[in-house]
């Protein structure tokens, strides 16, 4: 098997870089196991990457595992670029700066640890496909974790923009974005059709439609969601009070907030296997596991057991 690292050198604002690359070469050559690294370009370079490294694999009938090392954005373009190549898996080692898609997996090892990836064990995981006009053109592309709309992508886009701030990182950065876009209660105006039946139309606080349970560096949103169980899970919160919101949100951030008495009022869940979210005003914001896009109508689909993932070896 061939296993390359891919690495988004600009992660975690490019500290420990040098460090993980040396990591790789002398684990592998202590290990017996050969692994080599790519140090991605520029945004995109990772799909591109990964499509030409999957198909030269199969060309040569050879087992190729590319292991992601960045955020959930990084993970998602190798995502992309392996997708309909079955003799290739994907791993990550989260050293972005939300990591959200890797707490699913409780039960395994270390994943920043080189020596538990390059012995890891694959397993099948669901994905998400979707299509639609994004930033000015029609795609069709994967999603590994969760779309948000609304709140929460709002949260995300303006917590980027904190973290350029020195002493604004982390959940701190977060946290004054949370406050920060709920002052403004920016919400989402959508229709929203889940296997084809129309569950809202309006405005609303949020809707994240989840593969895996986090976003958000940590916040557990959709605590029932799984990886493994052929469906994508429906979340919106109608468009409720600051106060309110306020009320809920320790319990929203923690995954207990379905266990709320009076939630089934200001909240709706469902398990699916398709959605089209369409924007009432021109367009939307889409979070796409951690990565904004301008979108218009979007048909989202799951595709079970659709990639093969590197769950880390406990050694």
């Amino acid at each position: 098997m061939k296993i390359i690292f891919v690495v988004n050198p600009k992660a975690g604002k490019g500290r420990g870089i040098d460090k993980l690359k040396e990591n790789i070469s002398v684990v592998s050559e202590k290990s017996g196991i050969p692994a080599g690294f790519y140090l991605t370009k520029s945004i995109g370079d990772g799909e591109i990457f990964a499509r030409v490294a999957a198909k030269e694999a199969q060309d040569k009938g050879e087992e190729l595992r590319l292991i992601s090392c960045g955020g959930d954005g990084t993970a998602n373009e190798v995502l992309n670029g392996i997708m309909g190549f079955d003799n290739v898996s994907m791993g990550i080692v989260p050293i972005g700066t939300g990591n959200d898609f890797v707490r699913n997996f409780a039960e395994a090892g270390n994943f920043l640890d080189i020596e538990a990836q390059l012995r890891g064990e694959q397993q099948k995981v669901d994905v998400i496909r979707y299509e639609g006009m994004m930033n000015g053109r029609y795609q069709t592309r994967y999603c590994l974790n969760m779309f948000n709309i609304g709140f929460d992508c709002n949260v995300v886009d303006f917590t980027a923009k904190l973290k350029q701030y020195p002493l604004l990182k982390g959940s701190l950065a977060y946290l004054s974005a949370v406050a920060g876009i709920l002052i403004k209660k920016k919400g989402a105006n959508l229709s929203i059709k889940i296997d084809d039946e129309t569950v809202h139309e309006g405005p609303l606080l949020l809707t994240a439609i989840a593969n895996g349970s986090y976003c958000g560096g940590g916040v557990k949103s959709s605590p029932k969601a799984s990886l493994y169980d052929g469906y994508m899970d429906a979340n919106i919160i109608y468009d409720v009070s600051r106060r309110e919101f306020l009320q809920k949100f320790p319990a929203y951030s923690k995954g207990t907030h379905m266990e709320l008495k009076d939630i089934d009022r200001i909240f709706y869940f469902r398990k699916c296997k398709k959605v089209v979210i369409t924007p009432l005003d021109e367009k939307m914001r889409l979070c796409t596991d951690g990565e904004i896009v301008d979108a218009e109508e979007i048909k989202m689909e799951i595709i079970p057991s659709a990639v093969n993932f590197v769950l880390p070896k406990i050694l």
